[in-house]
């Protein structure tokens, strides 16, 4: 069982320790910054030697430690070789000057390293420490992980849904934030499920738990978060492997610089060799090959972009993706569940002459109430929004691929398809067969009474998110669904998509995605939530699942989870691929451009330690302030 007073001393104790590193790290720049000045005052080389130690002490074990990792060529070793060098020629200033304000640049590195990586947990890291469990008729404070599936738990007005459960009682709000990055409340209907991590906005409600803390929504977005810092982007895989060549080469150079103005001068005889000058200039050298700027700018701007993107509700799986996202020219969606709701609306009543559209649509939903069909769900809502009240259920017969028969005030009221007309031996009237849309019909004792259409409908940001789609340069939009294609050419019509396909089984999907790759070099990004999704969402360079009602195979599959309904996050989610991209791109030609231009100064005798400095630790904290602007640009 754990303890809330332990996991409090132990957060009080890490803080102390931050707390004396703190002072610690600060005492000895500033000890090592004020022997540097009495050194130049008094001219003194024991003064200088005290002012290096401080700071070149613990360079000089990340430089053992690396060794015995043989790690032979790293910052470390280069900065040591360098500031020793200097000690050498009689450099004293220059060579205590570099090592301390590569330690002021390290040290004010890893702080906005540690602010970006402190930020992002914090904003996933929501899991409430304590949760209230109904046990014998007592509310007991526990760890959520001594939770039990199945047992319920209480979660006050404004306090945070530790685990995942459904309601128990009435339906009641939720702040969405912490799962979706919106405020805007979500309304839950008893019954229906609860994530970790919702917070409660009106009263105290009850839930019963489905999932044990480790499975919640909440430490799966974390797991997810966590786990996408360790799928590298191909930018973050090229610094590396371009760190490991790049760093022995340019210390070959360093040699050579100082070797062939020697051989040179020996062999003409008409060159003056001065080996302190051309000593200083390898030393030059060293200092700014360090490639700290890239080892560290790079995988901090993906990083940042990931922390960015999960503060919106937009779960990115790796950099990787975050990188592919950003070249996407061709979308895919899914229709229902994705551009839809998932949620039947009645949109047309057309009862027969003589009977009124209150009385078609009183038996038509009085036959259904039974039902759990999500067109009956649809037909009991329109009567409860009209305020119809229904008949009392007799018998219930269900007809498999037509409808349902059910006994009402004595009459025999059937409801279902047009194919349920034929198998009574009604005529189909043609308005009937001319209407758009999924159609229930009503026959009373035999006669037919009218028709219903009923229609999925559009989600109130999916115009949005189309539109937005084109401004990105995204002209290729299509949309696959298993509906009948008249239905899926009207929805593509209304959102202005030229490319719309229907009557498509899973396998289907995944040839028409198939079909896109093999006919171009189309990247493509495919737009699912159900489990049949799964196949194509895995077949697509990018895979986004919409994950607020989504399945679990589509949120597993996808590399990409939007953890809202809105398709409009798609958006933000291409939006966080181009941003980060840029500003890898920025980090790159600056480091590159500014250690290339000094590199090049350094070896004919035009720049000093102090530029090297700069082109090492300035350029690394520019690189590393840069990557902390994505936090601001993705909105």
């Amino acid at each position: 069982m754990s303890c809330t007073c332990c996991s409090h001393d132990h957060g009080h104790t890490a803080a102390r320790h931050g707390q004396k590193d703190f002072i610690k790290e600060y005492g000895r720049i500033i000890g090592s910054g004020l022997l540097l000045a009495a050194g130049a005052l008094f001219r003194s080389p024991v003064c200088y030697l005290a002012a290096y130690l401080p700071v070149a002490l613990p360079v000089l074990k990340e430089a053992r430690e690396g060794l015995a990792r043989r790690e032979y060529f790293n910052e470390f070793t280069l900065m040591l070789i360098a500031t020793l060098g200097a000690f050498a020629i009689g450099e004293y200033p220059e060579a205590v000057a570099v090592m301390l304000f590569y330690s002021v640049g390290e040290h004010l590195q890893e702080r906005a390293v540690g602010k970006v990586h402190r930020n992002i947990r914090a904003l996933l890291d929501l899991r409430p420490e304590k949760a209230v469990v109904l046990r014998d008729g007592q509310a007991l404070s526990i760890s959520p992980q001594e939770v039990q599936t199945g047992e319920v738990i209480e979660v006050k007005a404004g306090g945070r849904v530790p685990l995942d459960g459904t309601l128990c009682n009435a339906d009641a709000s939720f702040n969405t934030a912490a799962l979706t990055g919106e405020s805007l409340p979500r309304r839950i209907e008893k019954g229906g499920e609860v994530p970790a991590g919702l917070i409660a906005a009106e009263r105290t409600v009850r839930l019963r738990v489905i999932r044990p803390f480790a499975e919640s929504a909440l430490s799966r977005i974390l797991r997810m978060v966590q786990e996408a810092s360790e799928r590298k982007a191909p930018a973050e895989l090229f610094i590396r492997r371009f760190a490991r060549i790049y760093t022995p080469v340019v210390t070959g150079l360093a040699v050579l610089i100082v070797l062939l103005p020697w051989l040179w001068s020996l062999c003409s005889g008409r060159f003056d060799y001065g080996f302190g000058d051309w000593l200083y200039r390898a030393l030059v050298f060293l200092v700014v090959s360090c490639p700290c700027a890239l080892v560290i700018g790079i995988p901090l701007s993906y990083f940042g972009g990931i922390g960015a993107a999960s503060r919106r509700g937009i779960l990115f799986k790796g950099g990787n993706y975050l990188d592919a996202i950003a070249h996407i020219d061709t979308v895919v969606f899914d229709k229902t569940g994705t551009l839809t709701r998932g949620e039947f609306d009645v949109q047309v009543c057309v009862p027969r002459p003589g009977i009124s559209e209150e009385d078609l649509i009183r038996l038509a939903a009085s036959a259904e109430q039974e039902s759990i069909h999500p067109l009956a769900a649809a037909l009991m809502r329109h009567a409860q929004a009209r305020h119809i009240s229904l008949l009392p259920v007799l018998e219930v017969e269900e007809l498999a691929g037509f409808g349902i028969r059910a006994t009402l005030d004595g009459r025999k009221i059937s409801v279902g398809n047009i194919r349920l007309l034929e198998r009574e031996g009604i005529a189909c009237p043609p308005e009937l067969r001319e209407a758009e849309g999924t159609i229930v019909a009503c026959t009373d004792e035999g006669r037919y009474i009218g028709f219903l259409i009923l229609a999925d409908t559009l989600k109130e940001d999916a115009r949005q998110a189309i539109d937005g789609l084109k401004e990105l340069n995204i002209k290729n939009i299509q949309i696959l669904s298993g509906d009948k294609q008249s239905i899926v050419t009207t929805f593509a019509r209304r959102l202005h998509i030229g490319q719309a396909y229907g009557d498509l089984l899973p396998e289907d999907k995944v040839k028409h995605i198939e079909n896109l790759r093999l006919n171009g070099d189309s990247r493509i990004a495919f737009v699912g939530d159900g489990i049949n999704d799964a196949p194509a969402l895995a077949l697509s360079n990018v895979g986004i699942a919409m994950g607020r009602w989504g399945s679990d195979a589509a949120i597993e599959t996808a590399d990409v989870v939007i953890q809202t309904d809105r398709p409009s996050r798609i958006l933000t989610a291409i939006w966080a691929g181009r941003h980060t991209r840029r500003i890898v791109r920025q980090n790159i030609l600056l480091a590159l451009g500014v250690k290339i231009a000094v590199l090049a100064l350094g070896a004919v005798g035009m720049a000093t330690l102090w530029e090297a400095v700069f082109a090492d630790v300035g350029v690394a904290l520019l690189a590393v302030l840069n990557a902390m602007r994505i936090q601001k640009l993705i909105k």
